[in-house]
């Protein structure tokens, strides 16, 4: 059984923040969710059953692309003979 202050320490955890009122709510339904999972626990699955298994990939082609002075030329910014893109930070 999850208590209001082990909602609390997984919230800080996961830096969710949950006010007074919603704590019980989400203790409520924290609990309910595990209970599920022991439902699921006594649940025997049986090991016997299998699919027909295939492969859907399709084999791979080699196909000509577009040379690179066309695809530079589409780009917003290039450099070195390659494509720019914004730095991320």
């Amino acid at each position: 059984m999850v208590s209001e202050k082990d909602v609390q320490h997984i919230a800080e955890l996961a830096d969710i923040g949950i006010s007074s009122g919603e704590l019980g709510t989400f203790t409520h339904q924290f609990n309910e969710i595990l209970e599920y999972f022991d439902t699921l626990d006594t649940v025997k699955g049986d090991a016997a059953a299998t699919r027909d298994l295939y492969n859907v990939m399709r084999e791979d082609e080699t196909v000509p692309s577009l040379p690179q002075e066309e695809v530079l030329r589409n780009a917003a910014a290039q450099e070195d003979g390659f494509i720019k893109a914004p730095r991320v930070m």
